[in-house]
């Protein structure tokens, strides 16, 4: 069997949720071809990076550089010319124009509970492209129940139709322990430690209004707030309510930017906890990593965050402000709940490997091929 993949995402310099899982899900997928003498033929829209590929007789990447539209017109000519035996993508949508037998991962559906999160036009794109791809796709893979019970609620995809494999934790995370080392980190972005931590893209369906609020109203001095990643859509609200703040608070929220992937794993081990009250996740990446790096979680009860959480985090509702503030203080000040949830924490990591994930991705995908046999 040839299975092409769209690799486009993979390729990605600052890479987020999604570009880490279909990196990650592809690096898995090579060893385990290899093992079932399955071919793989990876469409890239660029180089790929020198960490995605190692030299691999099964393993076939095609660059195919195009300036615009790259997906309905350079990725579908090249299906059309050399068709795989199966299409997956990971990490986008299914040219418009392929017929072949495919299958998509559907991430989540965010934009159906929290709409004004995002701007008009990226909403229209959203709802056609998850349309289209449960509509087209033979099978579909879900990051979690939550996100296959939005696609059963909201576009009315079938329930058989809808495989939940859960991705892997990050292969390469681990605790760094060396005091020298979380000391560079933390002088780097300008942290003082001690510091809560909030990691991902500064946008509304984080909750971040909210928890500048209630990081406001813990006892002062508090550890630093450290809210770190890049700026989406909408991020000047958030902004704004930071200024807003009395300048003894304000003073104590740090905005480092984007962290450097190298960098990640001893930012999160330095922290007291990572905070992660969004309001929706179709899986929630950020929890998984602290809890790898010997961190405690305070995260949201709503969405998929309790199921990939499981019991090694305090969930509070993220609507609710004193509870964050309560949450926060209580693992601040309770060095016992702290150790527990770690611990819990990494037992839970262990759950989600990427081999885990690869090995019920081939074999959904060589179910298709048993089922759609020509």
């Amino acid at each position: 069997m040839l299975i092409g993949i769209d690799a486009s995402r993979a390729v990605a310099g600052q890479r987020t949720g999604t570009e880490a899982y279909a990196s990650h899900l592809i690096q898995a997928l090579i060893p385990l071809t290899a093992e079932q003498n399955i071919r793989l033929r990876l469409y890239f829209n660029g180089p790929p990076p020198d960490d995605l590929l190692a030299p691999s007789a099964h393993v076939e990447p095609v660059i195919i550089p195009f300036p615009r539209l790259w997906t309905h017109f350079r990725l579908a000519w090249e299906l059309h010319r050399r068709p795989p035996d199966l299409f997956f993508t990971p990490a986008h949508v299914i040219p418009w124009s392929y017929r072949g037998r495919s299958a998509a991962t559907v991430h989540d559906l965010g934009y159906h509970h929290f709409p004004q999160t995002h701007p008009w036009w990226q909403r229209a794109y959203l709802r056609w492209s998850t349309r289209h791809n449960g509509r087209r796709a033979h099978i579909i893979l879900a990051d979690s129940a939550a996100t296959k019970a939005d696609l059963i609620q909201f576009d009315q995809i079938p329930a058989a139709k809808i495989q939940v494999v859960y991705p892997g934790a990050p292969p390469d995370l681990q605790p760094v322990t060396a005091a020298a080392e979380l000391a560079a980190v933390a002088r780097h972005y300008q942290i003082d430690p001690p510091y809560l931590l909030y990691l991902g893209t500064i946008q509304p369906r984080k909750n971040l209004t909210r928890l500048v609020a209630a990081y406001a109203d813990l006892p002062q001095p508090a550890p630093q707030l450290v809210i770190a990643g890049k700026m989406g859509w909408l991020a000047e609200p958030i902004l704004a309510a930071i200024r807003a703040l009395p300048p003894a608070v304000q003073a104590r929220i740090v905005l480092p930017g984007y962290v450097d992937e190298r960098d990640k794993a001893a930012l999160l081990s330095g922290a007291t906890a990572v905070v992660y009250p969004s309001l929706y996740e179709g899986f929630g990446f950020p929890v998984l990593e602290a809890q790898l790096c010997a961190t405690a979680v305070i995260c949201a009860n709503t969405s998929s965050l309790p199921e990939v959480a499981g019991d090694g985090a305090l969930l509070v509702d993220p609507l609710d402000t004193a509870a964050l503030t309560a949450a926060m203080q209580q693992v601040i000040m309770d060095a016992d709940l702290r150790r527990r949830l770690i611990v819990q924490g990494q037992v839970n990591a262990a759950r989600f490997t990427w081999e885990n994930a690869a090995r019920q991705t081939l074999e959904a995908f060589c179910q298709i091929n048993k089922d759609y046999a020509d």
